[in-house]
């Protein structure tokens, strides 16, 4: 009987990506401090990638939870191949990394999790990106449960569930897709087509990157759950109509205790240090820019920001990733900027963003709109200057300029001119809207901060999870010894 009382051991796997990784870290630590085993998998080019950039910091780490289990946390940590050598550019080589997502590293992940499966305590249960085409085979070979964590809004899972609607009304996938407004998905009032993410505004739809959300967004109809990092006050709708569908848990926003700096590495770039330059400017003074760890800029564009902030006359800090124009593209701003900044802007490759966006002399945040990104300014009470770039960015944006009203648009059509910049960067720093802005988001702040309370909407979510997990693990227990006292009769 000992057996059905066993610790559950989850598997947990990230997409390899930065803004995919970090959330899954504090879930695998807010899981562990309730009493699971963890094995984390990371890829080995996440992990190479994470362990140079701790090198750099001079505490340079083979297992990035060493620190979490010296605080009692039971947390595993293995290594996995995409199916590309370390070396390989996977930034440059987009189209190439994601063929060997899709039809190399399930093979992989397969070996890995057959090797754990009897592991001690046995593995119960897989917690595997949504971006995943293989979750349910997997799970469905080893026996395991099988959990998807959607790491980006509600709002862009349904968009993605329900692509088979989305093209038969024409607004997805046709070669002249319909431009009104879309008004049909279940538990979204009304969206435009220029709101949805990236992949569903392309007209070529054959891409590898289609095939992924294609395979994926079938493969998550037969996860056993679904967990979320969104707060159900912020997307109640669309919630409860998923929920309708499937075991649905908004369990956010996931961050590390106390919102301080995470004890483990997550970070694939070497972080600078801006505390001591922060400390130096008036309180709410700064404009924080930074476009994420993975999306493209042109250079037209990081010129035209270039030139908005210098025009704007605020003090910055911005986080220039050096691929952020392309891995073979380094001299990416306008000749003389880091003569003419003088001492109103520093200029860093990468940093702690928590550290930076909870400094008090933060007062806006120029963002590409990652998930991340918008949770944890909400947080910090810093209103958004919206950018987006790629994929989600575009639906989160939407979320907070139109449905929140906790930031603006950096531009409004394109091409981006640096006046529109310079006049958006005031609005959000200086101009009266600025004091709106920062009462808005102070609002929704209280939303978080409610739904994380002990009786919140995230903790009773995240505490029935764990209640219906366990329930299913000794479902699927039952079955297995089932089938093994079926199999031994049969062979008597």
């Amino acid at each position: 009987m000992a057996e059905n009382h066993q610790k559950p051991h989850a598997i947990m796997i990230p997409y390899p990506l930065q803004g995919h990784v970090i959330p899954f870290v504090h879930l695998a630590m807010k899981l562990a401090s309730k009493g699971f085993t963890i094995t984390f998998v990371n890829t080995q080019s996440v992990h190479h990638q994470i362990s140079k950039a701790q090198q750099e910091n001079s505490s340079s780490q083979d297992d990035i939870f060493a620190g979490a289990r010296k605080s009692g946390l039971d947390i595993r940590y293995a290594t996995v191949s995409d199916g590309l050598p370390l070396g390989f550019d996977r930034s440059l080589n987009h189209d190439q990394f994601l063929e060997s997502i899709l039809h190399v590293f399930s093979a992989h992940v397969d070996e890995l999790v057959g090797n754990f499966v009897h592991s001690d305590p046995p593995i119960t249960c897989l917690i595997a990106d949504t971006f995943y085409v293989w979750s349910s085979m997997i799970a469905n070979k080893y026996g395991l449960v099988n959990v998807s964590f959607w790491t980006e809004p509600a709002l862009v899972l349904t968009l993605y569930y329900h692509l088979d609607m989305l093209k038969s009304n024409g607004h997805f996938g046709s070669q002249d897709n319909r431009k009104d407004i879309i008004d049909y998905i279940p538990g979204v009032r009304a969206i435009a087509p220029t709101d949805m993410m990236s992949y569903l505004q392309a007209l070529d739809i054959s891409t590898v990157a289609h095939q992924i959300m294609h395979k994926a967004f079938e493969d998550v109809k037969r996860a056993d759950f679904i967990v979320c990092n969104t707060v159900q006050e912020l997307e109640s709708e669309t919630i409860s109509a998923l929920h309708q569908k499937q075991p649905f848990y908004a369990i956010g926003p996931i961050f590390p205790t106390g919102f301080t700096k995470s004890s483990v590495a997550t970070n694939l770039w070497s972080e600078s240090d801006c505390t001591h330059w922060l400390d130096t400017k008036p309180h709410g003074s700064v404009l924080y820019v930074s476009l994420g760890s993975y999306a493209h800029a042109s250079k037209h564009d990081i010129w035209e920001i270039a030139h908005g902030l210098l025009l704007s006359k605020v003090n910055f800090i911005w986080v220039l990733r050096p691929d952020i124009v392309s891995s073979n593209e380094t001299d990416i701003l306008p000749v003389g900027f880091n003569d003419d900044i003088k001492d109103k802007g520093l200029i860093v490759p990468w940093c702690c963003q928590i550290q930076v966006i909870s400094h008090p002399s933060i007062g806006g945040f120029l963002t590409h709109c990652g998930w991340n990104s918008i949770l944890e300014s909400i947080w910090c009470s810093v209103p958004l200057l919206c950018f987006p770039l790629l994929t989600d960015q575009f639906t989160n944006r939407k979320l907070v300029v139109d449905d929140w009203g906790i930031g603006v648009n950096l531009y409004d059509e394109k091409p981006i001119m640096r006046e529109e910049v310079s006049g958006n960067i005031n609005r959000v720093m200086i101009e009266t809207l600025a004091d709106e802005l920062r009462n808005q988001i102070k609002e929704v702040r209280k939303t978080l901060e409610n739904a994380l309370a002990s009786n919140g909407s995230s903790e009773k979510n995240f505490n029935q999870f764990i209640k219906d997990l366990s329930a299913k693990v000794q479902e699927k227990h039952g079955q297995a010894t089932w089938r093994r006292v079926d199999s031994s009769y049969n062979h008597a």
